[in-house]
């Protein structure tokens, strides 16, 4: 694809995302997150070239003014959308694929100071909201949604939605899924969420017992 192709596709890609864009000429001057993406395309090209300090310079130019970090060494594909896009971050190794839509706050990072691709893999179609932390190389499946907040920590298949801390599935396709699938990603809090509930139960069934007794040796 052109130069002027690719370009004419970012500013078409805002128009179909965001409906308080108003003309060609504001998408331009006043969108950070299609300047984050630009920006990342020429450091990008010098990190392949390994002009690593070049590439480092243009991306932290790029954050100071956007609000937004993207590593040079990250791949991204076409029409990927950064809504608003404060506090984005994506790492070094991540992969993203086309059409794939970030909010503001999002984290695309690693877990440690493990070598080699340590950053996720993001599969086409996925949406990833506010705030939500993506961390490890793992892989967000085609059309998945990662809900507000979440922490995603394991894999998440094709088309399912996550939500939680840490991120657990709740749809698949449209429907919700299984108790089966549900717990093959622990919940921690959950967890003892149920047991406090199981304890509190026991403690007011002992309440009643003692009342109930006190009302029996009264008579």
């Amino acid at each position: 694809m052109g130069f002027f192709k690719r370009i004419k596709e970012d500013i078409d890609v805002v128009f179909e995302h965001d409906p308080a864009a108003r003309s060609v000429f504001e998408v331009v001057l006043t969108y950070s997150g299609l300047h984050a993406v630009w920006a990342h395309r020429v450091a990008h090209r010098f990190y392949k070239w390994k002009w690593f300090f070049i590439a480092r310079a243009i991306s932290q130019i790029s954050r100071f003014f956007t609000g937004i970090e993207i590593h040079p060494g990250a791949r991204i594909g076409r029409r990927f959308f950064i809504d608003h896009g404060m506090g984005v971050v994506i790492g070094e190794t991540c992969e993203i694929e086309d059409d794939v839509t970030v909010f503001q706050g999002v984290t695309l990072g690693g877990t440690g100071k493990e070598k080699g691709k340590r950053h996720p893999t993001v599969k086409s179609g996925a949406l990833i909201a506010t705030g939500a932390k993506v961390l490890g190389s793992l892989t967000i499946g085609e059309n998945a949604k990662i809900g507000a907040g979440s922490v995603v920590l394991k894999e998440v298949p094709n088309g399912a939605t996550v939500v939680g801390i840490p991120g657990r599935i709740v749809k698949q396709n449209g429907e919700r899924v299984t108790e089966r699938l549900d717990h093959q990603l622990p919940d921690p809090v959950g967890d003892r969420c149920d047991r406090l509930q199981k304890e509190v139960n026991r403690l007011k069934e002992e309440l009643k017992r003692i009342q109930e007794g006190e009302k029996h040796n009264g008579h």
